[in-house]
């Protein structure tokens, strides 16, 4: 992580809480602080991530008095599903949405945003819990993308899935675990498409509630795709579609 993303010490956290600029926070295993109590309730408030960690690992990330907490800013704002939704329901005849299972490594974060701005993506979904941080590196990979995307934070997928289900948006899974072709799928309509890690792919409670899954055709003898390569594929698929190519 870029130390530009990383602020320590209690003031300076409670500045940044004030402004909804915080993605997470480390905390001192075992601290007794007041204030810091109180700012763990203001986390708790704004559903920000919280972490509680040794003191070498605050110690080894900072150079100055950390005061026992360091947090990680976001350069970006983070919207709410029902906010986004509901505006799209009523703005747009068939949004496309992008739901990321807990892809980690900033770098395909970057690259699938890229991809996302670029064909058109409403909104990027993500959970607050197991995602890549939105970190200076992730900007840069995403070309900026970042500052054209509306992010979502939410608690769980899972819980994504039914809202977006309720709200009339079919919800398709991009997974290996179905001889369902994505070129077999109609991807015109109101539509979220979820793409999971690479190591563990889509979690298998979200599998279970999605409307359809769909997979890439692959004819080699490798049988996987980089998860940025293959979001690429399937949203240009939903453009081919959708522009009648």
């Amino acid at each position: 992580m870029a130390n530009d993303t990383i602020i320590f010490g209690i003031y300076p956290v409670e500045e940044a809480l004030k402004k909804s600029s915080i993605d997470k926070v480390f905390i001192q295993q075992g601290t007794v602080n007041d204030k810091i109590q109180n700012i763990i309730q203001q986390l708790d408030k704004y559903n920000v991530s919280i972490q509680y960690v040794p003191i070498e690992k605050l110690n080894r990330l900072t150079r100055g008095n950390h005061q026992g907490i360091i947090a990680f800013t976001t350069p970006i704002k983070v919207y709410s599903l029902e906010d986004v939704v509901e505006n799209l329901i009523k703005d747009k005849q068939n949004p496309l949405l992008l739901i990321l299972d807990q892809i980690s490594d900033v770098r395909n974060f970057g690259a699938i945003l890229r991809t996302a701005e670029c064909t058109g993506i409403d909104a990027i979904i993500i959970p607050k819990m197991g995602a890549a941080p939105i970190t200076g590196d992730a900007v840069k990979t995403s070309a900026g993308a970042l500052y054209n995307l509306p992010i979502i934070k939410v608690d769980h997928v899972k819980d994504a899935v039914f809202y977006l289900q309720g709200s009339g948006i079919e919800v398709i899974a991009a997974t290996e675990k179905t001889n369902d072709s994505i070129y077999s799928k109609d991807l015109t309509g109101p539509l979220a498409i979820i793409m999971g890690s690479e190591g563990k792919g889509i979690s298998n409670s979200v599998l279970s509630v999605v409307d359809q899954k769909a997979s890439l055709p692959l004819l080699g003898e490798i049988n996987s795709l980089n998860v940025s390569v293959a979001c690429g594929a399937i949203l240009y698929e939903a453009v081919r579609q959708r522009l009648k190519l």
